[in-house]
C-alpha cells in the first residue's frame, strides 16, 4: 500500500518533534518501520513527482515536467500514453490494482487511471480542489467512479479514507495480492479542516496562528484517516502481509505556514525545502522496527523496489533503482549517481520555460528559477543551503553542469504537450 500526500511539510510530522502537530498514526508507520530522512521529489511540485512514481523514470523522460491542469494554456505536462506505471507492471504478477485519491496525470483517454493499470479506480482526476466539500475545480465536476462521473458528499480526506477501507474489506479472503495507491488532496491548499479538528487544535496549542492552526488541524484530520486505513488492514487479518509506504509528492507550501525543519524553503523551490519529504515504510517481519536510513532516495526509486519484491523484469527505460536491500537492512554501498529534478511550468511568469537542480553525491548545482543564476552546495558541509560556493569551485561546476546538460537533453526528446 502506497499512502501518498500533497504538500506535506518535510517536518509537519510529530516523529520529527514539532511540538504544535500531533500524527500518532504516520508515527506508528514509522515505529513499526523505517524512517527515511533523505528522501527526495523528483520535482518541487505535483504532477512530474507523480509520473516519476508512477513510472520509474525522470518526469520530463514521459513528457510530464509541468503541472497537467485542465486550463489548455496552462497545461504543461501530457503523459506518453505508451509509459508503463506502476499498476501494469504490478499486474504482471498478479496483483489487484486500486488508485483512490488524486490522479493528476491526465483527464481524457488515453490516460486515465484504468487505461494504465488499474484495475479499480476511485478518486479525483484534477490537480487541486477549489473547496474540500464541493470537490470542483473551476467548477467542473473531476470526481470519478473508473469512468463515471460522480458527486459524492463529504469532505473529500474523509471519502477518500472510506473508499479506502472499502476496498482493503474487499480484498480479504482473497489469494491474488493487491496495490493500493491512496492519493490524498490534503494538505494542499485551500486549507479546509472539518470545523471539530480546528476547533481541537486551537484548544490544545495557545498561542498559534490562525492559520497555522488550519494546516495542523488538516494533517491531524488526515492522519486520523490514515489510521482507520490501517486498522482495516488489521481487522481483516492483512496488515501482517502488507508493506506500507507513507510520502508526500514535494515539499510544504510556506505561505500555508508548512514546516520543512531545518532545510531551506519549500514548495515550487529547488532547495532542500522543496525537494524533500516525509517518508516512513512498514513492513511486518521484515523491516527492523525503529529503524532509519539516511540514503539518499527519490520518488522514481519506488518503483523499481516494488518491481523486484513483485519479481517483475525491470524495463531497461527506468530511471530510479531498489532500495529494497536498505529495507532488509542490509549493507549497502551508495553509489554516487547523478539525481536530477526538474520543473517546466507556463503561463505568464515562466511561459513555458523550465529550471533544474542536480545532485551528485555531496554537491549539489541548482537554478531556482528561469532567470537566476546558477548556485552550487556542499550539502555535508552546509546542509542548510546558506553558502553559494560556485564561484570557488569551478572543476565542479563544470562537471555537474555537463550532466545537468544531458538529463536536459534526453529529457527534451519527449514532447510534453498533448499532439494536435
Amino acid at each position: 500500500m502506497l499512502i501518498f500526500t500533497d504538500d506535506q511539510g518535510y517536518h509537519d510530522v510529530s516523529y520529527y518533534g514539532t511540538k504544535d502537530i500531533r500524527t500518532p498514526h504516520i508515527d506508528a508507520i514509522r515505529n513499526e518501520g523505517m524512517r527515511m530522512d533523505y528522501f527526495y521529489t523528483n520535482s518541487p511540485v505535483c504532477a512530474p513527482t507523480r509520473a516519476a512514481l508512477m513510472s520509474g523514470r525522470y518526469p520530463d523522460q514521459v513528457g510530464v515536467p509541468g503541472l497537467i491542469r485542465s486550463i489548455p494554456d496552462n497545461n504543461w505536462g501530457f503523459l506518453n500514453p505508451g509509459t508503463q506505471l506502476m499498476p501494469a507492471m504490478l499486474k504482471r504478477a498478479n496483483y489487484h490494482t486500486a488508485h483512490i485519491g488524486k490522479w493528476n496525470l491526465g483527464f481524457e483517454s488515453p490516460n486515465l487511471p484504468n487505461e494504465h493499470g488499474f484495475d479499480h479506480f476511485h478518486g479525483w482526476l484534477e490537480d487541486m480542489m477549489d473547496n474540500y466539500w464541493t470537490h470542483r475545480r473551476h467548477g467542473r465536476n473531476y470526481m470519478r467512479l473508473n469512468a463515471d462521473t460522480i458527486d459524492p458528499e463529504g469532505h473529500a480526506t474523509d471519502i477518500f479514507t472510506q473508499w479506502s477501507v472499502d476496498y482493503i474489506e474487499s480484498r480479504a479472503g482473497s489469494e491474488a495480492p493487491f496495490f493500493l495507491y491512496l492519493a490524498y488532496n490534503a494538505p494542499h491548499f485551500p486549507v479546509q479542516p472539518p470545523k471539530d479538528w480546528l476547533e481541537k487544535v486551537k484548544e490544545r496549542e495557545p498561542g498559534i496562528s490562525g492559520k497555522r492552526a488550519e494546516l495542523v488541524a488538516f494533517i491531524e484530520h488526515m492522519d486520523h484517516g490514515i489510521g482507520k486505513v490501517v486498522e482495516a488492514l488489521k481487522e481483516t487479518g492483512q496488515y501482517e502481509n502488507t508493506l506500507i509506504i507513507f510520502t508526500s509528492d514535494n515539499g510544504g507550501h510556506l505561505p500555508s505556514l508548512a514546516n520543512n525543519g531545518p532545510i531551506r524553503d519549500g514548495k515550487q523551490s529547488m532547495y532542500e525545502g522543496g525537494l524533500r519529504v516525509p517518508t516512513v515504510i512498514s513492513w511486518p517481519g521484515v523491516i527492523q522496527p525503529g529503524s532509519v536510513s539516511r540514503q539518499v532516495n527519490l520518488t522514481m526509486d519506488i518503483f523499481p523496489t516494488l518491481a523486484e519484491i513483485a519479481g517483475v523484469p525491470l524495463d531497461p527505460k527506468v530511471n530510479g533503482r531498489s532500495f529494497l536491500p536498505t529495507l532488509f537492512g542490509e549493507p549497502v554501498k551508495e553509489e554516487k549517481r547523478p539525481l536530477y529534478f526538474v520543473r517546466r511550468e507556463g503561463g505568464i511568469r515562466y511561459g513555458g520555460k523550465s529550471y533544474h537542480a542536480l545532485r551528485l553525491g555531496d554537491w549539489k548545482l541548482l537554478q531556482n528559477s528561469p532567470y537566476e543564476p546558477m548556485e552550487l552546495y556542499n550539502l555535508r558541509e552546509d546542509p542548510g543551503e546558506e553558502m553559494n560556493v560556485i564561484e570557488e569551485n569551478s572543476e565542479i561546476y563544470k562537471q555537474l553542469n555537463a550532466l545537468l546538460r544531458f538529463h536536459i537533453q534526453e529529457g527534451g526528446r519527449t514532447p510534453w504537450q498533448k499532439p494536435e
